[in-house]
């Protein structure tokens, strides 16, 4: 008999309908011999409603409120499904996070899993019953409702299947896995049966939105096997596991793009020691995070230094950036928010040369520029015109053989 720890999210408990849905699908397994632990998210826009009541009271609301109000969305989706599944003859108990004794730190609103209290889940897994945690929540040292950020569901659901050591965690969403890039780009775009750790970490940080990171991150941690599938479509999904000595890897696992960059360039900066500091330390201190960085020097005993952060960080980081140039009597500032982030992604990479040259001329074939390169062990990234994107994603789909294969 497996343990299984599945997990739902706000568009697979939208409605009573959809609960439902779930209840049979929780039975399913039941029926085929699974212990199972869910874990759900509130129904969808459940806590966009709740967190606009809360701005209508105050444009700060106080944290620890906050959370308590966040919460309460999971309260009602767990007490449904339980509800659904004794409606259908099968034992089923519902717990909040506080209640099955997630514990966390105190950093409300973003807090992080230190420990789970298995005791009461086992004892109710013994009695044959599913158990239904509220996702997203725990509790503090003190005893403080605290949430766990965005995406925090899927963390809650890991941590579980790690607590329980799971045999497979199952991350249910509105899409049927994990595929080489995203299907309303590429509608040519494969379903991917495996991918590993690695790879996923990579994908999720550079814009794939089907997992949360820090789900990803606990999972590689303790070696939880996941799983994505669709909650309105049966198959078999993509499993996340660590790579293995015999899998075959293709050079290039998927390609992930993010639209939400920007650039900044500081020109004719005397070329010293300490001037990265001097330039970058006050964008750190405004809580702003930098990706990618290239420094150019030139003849004249200046230097050039770039840069990309989020968009929406752009025009304040332009700000500092202008008074840090004035500081170190540079030359100009100019910056470009029309550009986007294309990342190759595949373990494959450390055994396959010439990747890299390959995507160059696969844009360049289109007669795509590329503005910024960055790479690491199983990722090449680019940064091009935002108008290209569409463009490139689909080129190098193609230059790599990702495409749905034809009948």
């Amino acid at each position: 008999m497996a343990l299984i720890v599945q997990k739902y999210g706000g568009t697979s408990v939208g409605t009573v309908e959809k609960i439902e849905n779930v209840a049979e699908r929780l039975i399913a397994a039941k029926k085929e011999g699974h212990d199972v632990v869910v874990a759900v998210s509130a129904m969808s826009g459940e806590t966009n409603r709740l967190v606009e009541m809360a701005h209508q009271i105050s444009d700060k609301p106080d944290p620890r409120e906050y959370d308590v109000l966040v919460s309460t969305g999971e309260q009602v989706t767990i007490a449904l499904l339980a509800m659904a599944l004794k409606q259908r003859g099968y034992d089923a108990r519902s717990y909040t996070g506080s209640q099955v004794h997630i514990l966390t730190d105190s950093a409300h609103t973003k807090a992080r899993i230190l420990d789970i209290d298995e005791a009461n889940i086992r004892a109710d897994l013994d009695k044959g019953r599913v158990v239904i945690v509220a996702g997203f929540q725990g509790k503090d040292e003190h005893g403080n409702i605290t949430t766990l950020g965005r995406g925090g569901s899927d963390t809650t659901a890991v941590a579980l299947a790690a607590a329980l050591k799971a045999d497979e965690c199952q991350i249910y969403t509105d899409v049927d896995g994990v595929y080489t890039t995203d299907p309303r780009v590429v509608p040519d775009a494969r379903r991917l049966e495996k991918i590993t750790f690695e790879e996923m970490l990579e994908m999720a940080s550079l814009g794939s939105k089907v997992l949360q990171i820090r789900s990803v991150e606990f999972a590689g941690k303790y070696n939880v096997k996941l799983r994505v599938l669709s909650s309105f479509v049966d198959g078999p999904g993509t499993l996340i596991t660590f790579e293995e000595d015999n899998m075959e890897q293709a050079a290039i696992s998927g390609i992930a793009f993010n639209r939400d960059e920007a650039k900044l360039t500081i020109l004719g900066v005397p070329d010293q020691p300490g001037v990265a500091y001097n330039i970058l330390g006050s964008i750190g201190e405004a809580n702003i995070e930098v990706d990618m960085i290239i420094q150019n020097v030139g003849d004249d005993g200046t230097t050039d230094f770039t840069f990309t952060v989020h968009r929406n960080d752009y025009q304040h980081a332009l700000d500092i950036l202008n008074n840090t140039a004035k500081e170190l009597n540079a030359r100009e500032v100019v910056g470009d928010n029309a550009i986007v982030k294309i990342s190759l992604v595949g373990v494959g990479m450390r055994s396959h040369a010439g990747i890299a040259s390959q995507m160059f001329k696969a844009l360049a074939d289109e007669g795509i520029n590329i503005r910024m390169i960055s790479t690491s062990e199983i990722k090449i990234s680019v940064v091009i015109d935002e108008k290209y994107l569409e463009l490139g994603v689909r080129a190098l789909h193609s230059a790599f053989g990702l495409d749905e294969p034809k009948d």
